[in-house]
């Protein structure tokens, strides 16, 4: 074993593995895995071994599309087969809401290529015929979609990556990890200690104990997972015999059941209702290539909808049950990336779906590694996704709720109740008596809309327009009208202050910085450009400035801001979390009310756009800026937990006789959709570019030399490919989420802005047993019109009474506002949609800057 390493992989399974090669074929060599036993001696060994390229997040598909199609790859440079199956696969709908879900999958697929398709009952049984067709009302058919040997994949992995020239270790438990003032790592193992540059977690189910050996507490939790392998059947041996091939991959929703050929028998896991963790606080380091003991009582529900859905799995006998332990993270994503605070420390952890996701983990952290960058969109699973709110106890009720909805429909308008509340404001309980339906905002519960009453405040869940529709309209309009009030405490709030500070954040944001008491809007970029943050900074004097940007990403920005600091001590920044909380009152009498508020002259010449006041609101000491997310006169109103009762009393009081009202998160999300302002972690995310983003008047090219500069230069001089854009749709009950397709009347004419599938499946089979052939990797097209973009946020917009929807599409169209020229598809339907060249509300901006 070599003693000094460029990077040490820690965990021998399907990820770990995965992670050496790619590193390996980047270029790094000098490299190690360690495993504590043998290869796939976790989770690996024992998973049914299922891949698939469906993913609710585009960005994950998009990684999963990848990682099945480098198995062909693998088994080339490693000469081990991977025993891949590629049989295609259906996702089986028993209601009317579950294939409005499926239309939303399929319409997501569109915008990446992927070659779904939504079929009946009676084709999804042409394919599986040991289905009871008349239990559903339709299914959606996958073509990338099958199963492998778990074992020869991962081997085929630590293959490639030795024939690249990695060392593997094994039978060697990792005892300590250590890192020296230089930043290096002392692995300390049961062979000996490894000096290491890099240190990756790929622990699997021992990933938290691996985290705890550097002082982190990382959001997993084992579950374990139960599935069947049945006798041998013979409706799958005719099948084969008769149609020379495999069934297909079946998901059975209503059953929270999935289910494959397996030699001549079957194989049929489940997601039950009656989850159990296992080792929810510790992991014994003796577990090994070892399984649990089933518990056929806790599937028994399942197994009963299973045998009715499907006969013939009744009628056969079955010949063993695996029920063995997966990680799983609070959304049951994995946690990968780069871990705030430590140097070289990276996470590569709670991957469940190690045969569909491993390789683009593995990818994406191999070019995060050698590159500076994941090389791809991923921050849904980014590690600094969750808070330090994420405790033990709160993960292992998030993963138990996760889990048994792992084949639920998850809902546009659907707050999970797991774990909750974790953080509340001190007006929590007076949003509840006032009737608010509230929401999880990174952990912290904020008010969603205000129903009329306590009995009506909750969310009837849909994917149309719902209970909360008119309640919303009404708190615009009395915004628009008059004045509301809402609580901004989910906002992102941090200090930057010392000699330093203005020279750092201007080498950090794309616009100059304010002057004193004033405030900038500003991207942040990385260092090729893309857009990584979208931040209000207010210079409030003496070297002092407040910024303030969006709550999920407090971690990722604190990862970012961290790692550009000086050496030299002249700049401190400091994270406020929910020690400063804030109050926003909008609308045209914001003005009168917090006159009403404070000794401070308020008037539009005394308090201008854009400015930044310290000054008493209520009685309570405050940081006051005038603007407002709504796009309308408003005033963001910071100040200590402490006061933030006295002040929403006092606004409360002062706006009675303007009819001052409050309004929610949704209700400001309608009225930005109307002012065509963006939100990052939507419109604004690290695969687009500024220019792209349609961020133009935010970018200073003249100033100080800053962090991508270089390339947002480059990508105005090329002129961006893409570009954000509004649209007003003529929708009817129900609005785009996100992800939706856009379609453009273009002809042959090709944007070359979609992204094909990385592999293509086997041919179908209809009703009447005729065979199709794939379609083959190539944009989707129907007659004259094609997928061209995609939606990336939208809803209706109250104020303006319109169905509007954010998103991307060729730079060339636009500036096109004609009427039929696009279609934005909604729930399997394609509605007439047409940009919005202008806001529609308050175009030249004056009633916020009156």
């Amino acid at each position: 074993m070599q003693t000094n390493t460029r990077v040490a992989v820690i965990g021998g399974g399907v990820v770990g593995c995965s992670v050496l090669y790619h590193l390996a074929k980047a270029g790094w060599t000098d490299i190690m895995l360690i495993e504590r036993s043998e290869l796939t001696s976790g989770s690996s060994w024992h998973a049914a071994g299922g891949f698939h390229t469906l993913n609710g997040d585009p960005n994950v598909a998009k990684l999963q599309a990848y990682t099945v199609g480098l198995y062909d790859e693998l088994e080339c440079i490693s000469g081990q087969s991977c025993g891949l199956h590629l049989t295609g696969g259906v996702m089986l709908a028993e209601s009317p809401e579950r294939m409005d879900f499926l239309r939303t999958l399929h319409a997501k697929g569109r915008h990446l290529g992927m070659q779904t398709e939504l079929i009946t009952p009676l084709e999804a049984k042409a394919m599986f015929p040991l289905m009871d067709e008349t239990n559903f009302v339709g299914a959606l058919w996958d073509p990338v979609e099958g199963h492998l040997d778990p074992s020869g994949t991962t081997h085929a992995y630590a293959k490639a990556a030795k024939t690249l020239g990695a060392e593997i270790v094994l039978r060697n438990p990792v005892r300590e990890l250590a890192q020296q003032p230089d930043g290096t790592w002392h692995v300390i193992t049961e062979q000996g200690t490894v000096k290491a540059e890099h240190v990756v977690n790929a622990g699997g189910l021992w990933a938290r104990e691996v985290g705890r050996m550097a002082g982190l507490e990382l959001p997993l939790l084992a579950m374990e997972h139960m599935y069947l392998l049945t006798e041998d059947m013979p409706e799958v041996i005719e099948f084969n015999e008769t149609h020379g091939r495999e069934l297909i991959h079946a998901m059975d929703f209503r059953g929270e059941i999935y289910t494959r050929q397996e030699r001549q028998g079957m194989l049929l896991g489940t997601y039950e209702q009656a989850c159990k963790p296992w080792s929810p606080v510790n992991t014994p380091w003796d577990f090994g290539h070892e399984l649990l003991q089933p518990d056929l009582e806790r599937i028994a529900p399942s197994l009963e909808i299973g045998f009715k859905h499907f006969p013939p799995f009744e009628r056969t006998g079955i010949k063993q049950v695996i029920n063995g332990p997966f990680t799983f993270a609070p959304d049951g994503n994995p946690l990968v990336g780069p871990v705030r605070g430590l140097t070289n420390y990276w996470s590569a952890c709670a991957v469940m779906a190690g045969f569909s996701q491993g390789g683009g983990v593995g990818l994406t952290l191999a070019n995060w590694m050698v590159e500076g960058d994941p090389g791809a969109d991923i921050w849904g699973m980014d590690v600094s996704r969750f808070g330090e709110w994420a405790t033990l106890r709160y993960t292992n009720a998030k993963v138990r709720e996760n889990y048994s909805r792992r084949f639920r429909i998850r809902y546009p308008n659907e707050e999970l109740p797991a774990a909750r509340p974790q953080q509340t404001t001190p007006l929590y309980d007076t949003m509840v008596e006032n009737n608010a339906v509230m929401g999880d905002s990174w952990g912290l519960e904020t008010p969603l809309w205000f129903a009329p009453s306590r009995q009506e405040a909750h969310d009837v869940i849909s994917f149309h327009r719902s209970n909360d529709f008119e309640h919303i309209k009404a708190e615009v309009k009395a915004v628009r009208q008059s004045v509301g009030v809402s609580e901004i405490a989910n906002f992102a709030k941090y200090r930057v202050s010392g000699p330093g500070a203005e020279a750092f954040l201007s080498h950090l944001m794309t616009n100059t910085m304010p002057k004193p008491g004033r405030i900038v809007l500003t991207p942040m970029l990385n260092e090729f450009g893309k857009l990584i943050g979208d931040f209000t900074i207010a210079n409030a004097g003496g070297d002092r400035f407040m910024v303030w940007g969006s709550s999920a990403a407090q971690v990722y920005h604190m990862r970012w801001f961290e790692r550009h600091l000086p050496d030299d001590g002249s700049v401190a920044i400091h994270r406020y979390d929910q020690t400063l909380v804030g109050l926003t009152i909008a609308g045209p009498n914001a003005r009168n009310v917090l006159a009403k508020l404070t000794d401070t002259d308020v008037s539009g010449e005394a308090f201008r756009f854009m400015d930044f006041r310290e000054m008493a609101v209520g009685g309570a000491p405050c940081m006051v800026n005038r603007i407002s997310y709504t796009g309308d006169l408003g005033y963001e109103i910071w100040m200590e937990p402490t006061y933030e009762r006295l002040v929403y009393a006092a606004i409360k009081h002062a706006g009675a006789e303007y009819d001052l009202r409050d309004f929610g998160m949704r209700a400001l999300l309608s009225m930005r959709l109307e002012k065509n302002f963006p939100t990052w972690g939507h419109e604004l995310r690290p695969i687009y570019g500024p220019y792209e983003g349609a961020m133009d008047r935010f970018i200073k090219l003249s100033k100080n030399d800053f962090i991508g500069r270089d390339a947002a230069a480059k990508e105005k001089a090329d002129g961006p490919k893409r570009r954000r854009v509004s649209f007003i749709i003529e929708a009817e009950t129900a609005d785009v989420m996100h992800d939706e397709p856009v379609w453009a009347k273009v002809g042959d004419t090709d944007y070359g802005t979609i992204d094909p599938p990385h592999a293509v499946g086997p041919r179908r089979m209809t009703a009447d047993g005729t065979m199709l052939e794939p379609p083959g990797m190539k944009q989707i097209v129907d007659g004259d019109w094609r997928v061209v973009g995609w939606v990336t946020s939208g809803g209706y917009a109250h104020g303006v009474e319109m169905s509007m929807a954010q998103g991307y599409v060729p730079a060339a169209l636009a500036e096109r506002g004609e009427d039929g020229l696009f279609e934005i598809e909604i729930l399997g339907v394609r509605r007439p949609a047409r940009i919005a060249v202008d806001p529609p509300f308050d175009p030249a901006g004056e009633k916020m800057r009156g």
